[in-house]
């Protein structure tokens, strides 16, 4: 049988991960709004996420989920905030394991697009929920009791209907980062494998990386290296509290589509910036760590976009690999082979995606919205691909019709 470059190993930090078929974060926009419960996964969460972890995703990240109440992107999204939380967030650790994946969870803050009250989001899944006979905690009206008031490194809007957020101060800068590495200690007590630091889609930690939404003076902002503390900050703050034996990894927004761009020209994030970002965060000097050689993060996970809301996007098939392959390049350049770089964006075929590897462009694929419809696509692609992956003995009368 053929090398399948899809379906090897891969060591990410002092993981081996199965192979190189990941499930990405995707916000379920289905969980607990208010209360003593806020933020807190249903059992949506636990079967969704175990049924893509037996469908075969050898790692599944689960969704964007805020370090504070107030950083997740609606009333309806996680958080891991609290202690009390994390039983119900080690049933989905749980559950992902007992599919045969890697259980990882990504770190987020949303910035100024946090308390958007998704209407769409919540709509679909109301007309589910009745579908389905289900009582789901959805409001039938837009309540504006859960809405609150949004913080970001500078008072710019994202757009009108989310309203100008309040520029943080240093003191509430210092303490994101304290929960940063609280809700990563979280997440290991409740059994995840890793966490991933959301640093894209323009949520807050891209607002700092941003000259487009950063117009601040202080250390926190003005040139790349005051831009980029946040970010540095908070992943040294994660990984002096969960250690090396698990995987700490990083999602960013390889461009925000304008600078680099005749047609737009405005100033932005840029890839150029993105590939010496991902080399400091690979190999961090002594401001990473208390010690010289620090551990940085085991992976860097490629998206594109997201905080420009006007931005022209050049979308397309496979729209987002350029970044992840520049980034990969950009390592090696640098003598940085053991940071796997990950792409995501439109890659829809087993054939598309095995490409994507043999050239080189990228070490991993995150396969998004075609696992939200199939979860057994990972096992399908490797049937494609003539690779050798054992479906779940129950499953197997089903795999005749590939």
């Amino acid at each position: 049988m053929a090398r399948v470059r899809l379906f090897e190993p891969i060591e990410v930090g002092a993981r081996r991960i199965a192979h190189r078929v990941w499930m990405p974060p995707m916000c379920q926009y289905s969980a607990l709004p208010s209360g003593p419960t806020m933020g807190q996964p249903t059992d949506w969460h636990v079967v969704h996420y175990g049924a893509r972890a037996l469908g075969g995703a050898a790692a599944v990240i689960v969704e964007a989920t805020g370090v504070v109440p107030e950083g997740r992107i609606s009333p309806y999204c996680l958080s891991l905030h609290s202690d009390e939380q994390i039983p119900a967030f080690a049933r989905i650790a749980d559950a992902i394991h007992a599919g045969g994946s890697t259980a990882l969870i990504q770190l987020s803050h949303a910035g100024r697009k946090a308390s958007d009250p998704m209407d769409w989001a919540v709509e679909h899944s109301r007309r589910w929920a009745r579908q389905a006979g289900r009582d789901l905690p959805i409001s039938d009206q837009r309540d504006h009791e859960l809405e609150w008031q949004t913080v970001a490194p500078s008072a710019v809007a994202f757009n009108e209907r989310l309203g100008t957020p309040r520029e943080l101060t240093g003191e509430e800068i210092d303490g994101l980062i304290r929960a940063f590495g609280d809700a990563a200690e979280r997440a290991m007590r409740a059994g995840f494998d890793g966490v991933q630091i959301h640093g894209a889609h323009g949520y807050l930690i891209h607002e700092f990386l941003s000259p487009f939404s950063n117009k601040r003076t202080d250390k926190w902002g003005g040139d790349f290296e005051g831009r980029t503390r946040f970010l540095r900050r908070i992943a040294q703050e994660i990984r002096s509290r969960i250690g090396d034996e698990v995987v700490l990894g990083v999602r960013l927004s390889g461009t925000d589509w304008t600078k680099e761009y005749p047609e737009d020209g405005r100033d932005g994030w840029t890839l150029e910036e993105t590939v010496r970002l991902a080399r400091e965060l690979a190999r961090p000097g002594t401001e990473f760590s208390a010690h010289e050689g620090a551990r940085g993060v085991d992976m860097i996970n490629m998206s594109t976009g997201g905080n420009v809301p006007d931005a022209h996007i050049h979308g397309g098939v496979g729209y987002q690999v350029f970044a992840a392959e520049a980034v990969r390049t950009g390592l090696h350049d640098a003598g940085i082979t053991d940071v796997p770089v990950s792409a995501a964006g439109l890659i829809t075929g087993a054939e598309q995606a095995e490409q994507i590897l043999v050239d080189g462009r990228a070490d991993m694929i995150e396969v998004g919205r075609p696992l939200l419809t199939d979860p057994m696509l990972p096992h399908v692609w490797a049937m494609r691909l003539r690779s050798e992956m054992a479906w779940p003995d129950p499953y197997l009368r089903g795999t005749a019709r590939y």
